[in-house]
């Protein structure tokens, strides 16, 4: 009897299992799978109906969140019904396991197929290995690409920085309402679409020739001061800062905003205690200001520099890449989609991601520092 006492607990029962490592992937895949197995079954039982289409996209969208939040219910009672120790070993996996599996679905596979694609020529009937990539860093309209993508995320996000934090810290020496006002004024670009401020800015760079009536309110103005008009974005290489002006107008609202968050956030006795040790306003500002919120101003960097290297919609709106500001993306729009050659889209596409991947993980290594601190 003391035997089979011993071997008993010598060996591990269901419940230990599921808690150890395997027996915790196991049941965090299996939520995400019968999620996917369940949903995915009515999605294509929807598709085939013969029912009102509006009918079936409302059911869809029901079942679809219902479903899910269904499913995670049922997930959570099942876990709330274990002892503490397994139930906070176990939630975590149950509840991120869908979030990775989607992320996984949407993000992983669509990388892993489109680099399968990447090895194939245009209509993805030959093997050709990497003669798309050495196309991609060999083609003349590539390396103008680079070179201007280069040139957006130094001089873009240099300026979008730059100007927001001036205007963030000027706006913080103030009247109340009056920052209010400028900063309202400021952020307000943001809640145009990128295409609809390519729009707008056609219409401030808008050519005519000399003596015809000019529409566009920058030649407006130097005709009015007896210049000639410019055809500004047949200007090379300046047209590409032309452009650049639109990203600056856009994202200057945000640095701004976020910015002069951190700067609030200084201490007044740490910069009155500058002052009073005899340093004047630039020391401050560059000897306190700076380093005290400069994680806020890394990160706000790496953002609108991944923000400027995949910028596309402002250089297809303007330009479609003529007039030397072709960008990567509007490249990849123009193989894929102009060229119908697959195989030198989906290279490009890859290598898009892999310059904005470093970027990516030095500003999550940012912002865990910034977490891990406060």
């Amino acid at each position: 009897m003391d035997m089979e006492v011993a071997e008993a607990k010598k060996s591990p029962g269901i419940l230990e299992w599921i808690t150890s490592t395997i027996g915790r992937i196991l049941v965090s895949l299996f939520v995400p799978l019968l999620t996917f197995v369940v949903l995915w079954r009515v999605f294509i039982f929807l598709r085939d109906s013969n029912a009102p289409q509006g009918v079936i996209a409302v059911v869809a969208i029901l079942w679809g969140v219902g479903g899910v939040l269904a499913l995670f219910l049922v997930a959570n009672l099942v876990i709330e019904q274990l002892p503490v120790e397994w139930r906070n070993r176990l939630t975590p996996f149950v509840f991120v396991g869908p979030a990775l599996a989607i992320l996984a679905w949407y993000l992983f596979v669509p990388v892993l197929r489109t680099f399968y694609l990447s090895l194939f020529n245009a209509n993805s009937t030959e093997w050709v290995g990497l003669n798309n990539y050495v196309y991609a860093f060999t083609d003349r309209a590539m390396l103008q690409a680079f070179r201007n993508n280069l040139l957006w995320l130094v001089v873009g996000t240099a300026f979008c920085v730059g100007s927001g934090l001036l205007i963030a810290v000027l706006s913080d020496r103030t009247a109340p309402w009056f920052e209010s006002v400028i900063k309202s004024l400021i952020f307000m670009p943001m809640a145009i679409s990128l295409v609809g401020a390519g729009i707008i800015w056609l219409f401030v760079y808008s050519f005519r020739p000399a003596g015809a009536s000019q529409i566009g309110i920058l030649n407006a103005i130097i005709t009015g001061l007896g210049l000639q008009p410019q055809a500004w974005l047949f200007l090379q290489p300046w047209n590409n800062f032309f452009l650049i002006i639109i990203l600056v107008w856009l994202q200057t609202g945000y640095s701004m905003v976020i910015l002069s968050s951190a700067i609030k956030g200084i201490p007044k006795e740490l910069i009155e205690a500058g002052r009073i040790d005899g340093a004047n306003e630039a020391q401050v500002f560059l000897g306190i200001m700076i380093p005290y919120i400069q994680g806020t101003i890394v990160t706000v960097s790496t953002t609108i520099a991944i923000f400027t290297l995949k910028i596309f919609d402002i250089v297809f709106t303007m330009t479609g890449g003529n007039f030397g500001t072709e960008v990567i993306a509007n490249q990849f729009y123009v193989q894929m989609f102009r060229s119908n050659q697959t195989g030198r889209g989906a290279a490009i596409a890859i290598v898009l991601l892999i310059a904005v991947v470093p970027v990516m993980i030095y500003n999550l290594r940012q912002f865990s520092e910034q977490t891990e601190a406060f």
